[in-house]
């Protein structure tokens, strides 16, 4: 087992990852920011390490000023987090290269699962049904509108590095698909220093459902169920739970299956993601994640998991704690991202936290790293909470959530509790009838369902 891990993050998640070593007995390394001198995870490390100014590229991607604070405090393991290098096979190779284990997947898989257009075509290759579309790269108009007669319209043109959106576009006819080709290889580039697109097939509703995933990389996997993330607002997840409303426990089976063995055929290590969009009762991959995932709680909660302890497991060569027969699926979990945002234009809502007080009971569960007085600082992502509640069955869960909501309180900033508390009393939502486009036309005013 590792002896001390430098976590190499912020906020909430930094949190969870310095609460997990310390009831597995490993030593803590907090790095931050001077923005983040009084973050909670600050406070609770065995020890600090301040890396650089404000923005991210100075200090939380610094990587040289990361892998001296390994140096400076004797760390030999390094957890990511979430975002930030926690994708960055660079990061990966360079921590391997001093003799520090990096707490992920290798920087071959981080490599191969980054690329879209990679990771889709090793997708089909390891039998995960993937959605129609172009082979590669589409480089020029003539080939893209050959795929799209091929396909059908509408189509969606993809740039290959993309997400959270950016580089992707609609096209419905064959005029529109010039367009966003152009459109989207401009975007791609700005965003991502590559302009490459390709092409699949749009899907009119469908859910967004995702796989987790752990393997030990010795040719051992596991799936640990699916979420339904189809509550989005402009591709970002909004609302998060497991299991999915939509699909039956033999759906569910099989397509925990088809993945685990996917991932052990790859040998695989550590935590990962098989996202997918659902409809009609098919699968069709969209992309992989190497890494935790934000809503990893929900499925702790309906496995009794600790998927941070799996991961400091798998990393330090000691493989999984469990086989698939003993994984036991167990009631209803619902997980709402609480951002610093105002609830009608989601605009940030940096400033100082007045009062705050966090709901309890049977089966909630919060993980944030703010505290009454602390100040939200404007450079970073909103993220400042998560509330999970957990229940026997989605009907106990929504009411426990509903419960939940009626006692946390955040003041001194604006943040989305209010649209929570909209959408626990919505009756699609309690149906649980909706799909990825459902929240936008519910904040359009229009009709969702």
């Amino acid at each position: 087992m590792v002896k001390k891990v430098l976590i190499a993050n912020r906020g909430e998640i930094a949190l969870r990852v310095l609460r997990a070593c310390k009831e597995l007995g490993i030593s803590t390394v907090a790095v931050h920011s001077t923005a983040d001198n009084a973050a909670m995870h600050v406070r609770l490390a065995d020890e600090s390490v301040c890396i650089g100014p404000p923005p991210s590229r100075d200090s939380y991607l610094n990587i040289p000023s990361i892998v001296a604070a390994c140096e400076i405090s004797g760390a030999d393991a390094v957890h990511p987090g979430y975002g930030f290098l926690s994708e960055n096979a660079r990061f990966a190779d360079i921590l391997d290269a001093h003799g520090l284990t990096f707490i992920g997947p290798t920087a071959e898989h981080i490599r191969v699962m980054g690329d879209k257009i990679e990771a889709k075509r090793t997708a089909k290759r390891l039998g995960i049904p993937v959605v129609p579309g172009s082979a590669g790269a589409v480089t020029d108009d003539a080939e893209a509108l050959k795929i799209g007669d091929e396909i059908g319209f509408p189509v969606l043109v993809k740039a290959s590095a993309g997400g959270g959106g950016r580089g992707m576009k609609v096209a419905r006819s064959r005029d529109d698909l010039v367009v966003a080709l152009q459109t989207a290889r401009a975007e791609a580039g700005a965003a991502f220093g590559d302009d490459a697109v390709y092409i699949e097939k749009y899907l009119e509703k469908p859910r967004h459902i995702e796989v987790q995933v752990f393997g030990d990389g010795a040719g051992n996997a596991i799936h640990l169920g699916e979420r339904d993330c189809s509550l989005q607002r402009r591709h970002q997840k909004v609302w998060e739970e497991a299991n999915s409303p939509a699909l039956s426990p033999e759906q569910r089976r099989r397509i925990g299956e088809i993945c685990s063995n996917a991932m052990a055929e790859l040998r695989y290590r550590g935590a990962g993601t098989i996202e997918f969009l659902y409809e009609n009762d098919e699968f069709y991959f969209i992309e992989m994640n190497t890494r935790l995932q934000v809503e990893h709680p929900v499925t702790e909660a309906i496995t009794g998991m600790d998927l941070v302890h799996e991961q400091i497991r798998v990393a330090s060569g000691e493989g999984l704690s469990a086989t698939q027969d003993e994984i036991v699926f167990s009631g209803h979990a619902i997980e709402c991202r609480i951002n610093a945002e105002d609830p009608r234009t989601f605009a940030p809502s940096p400033g100082k936290i007045s009062y705050y007080h966090a709901p309890g009971g049977l089966g909630v569960r919060v993980d944030s790293g703010v505290y009454q007085g602390y100040s939200i600082p404007p450079f970073y992502d909103s993220l400042i909470g998560k509330l999970i509640v957990h229940g026997r069955n989605r009907t106990e869960c929504m009411m426990r959530l509903r419960r939940a909501l009626d006692e946390i309180v955040v003041d001194g900033v604006k943040t989305t509790l209010p649209l929570f508390r909209d959408l626990v009393d919505n009756p699609d939502i309690g149906a649980g009838n909706y799909d990825i486009h459902w929240l936008e036309k519910y904040l359009a005013g229009g009709t969702a369902a």
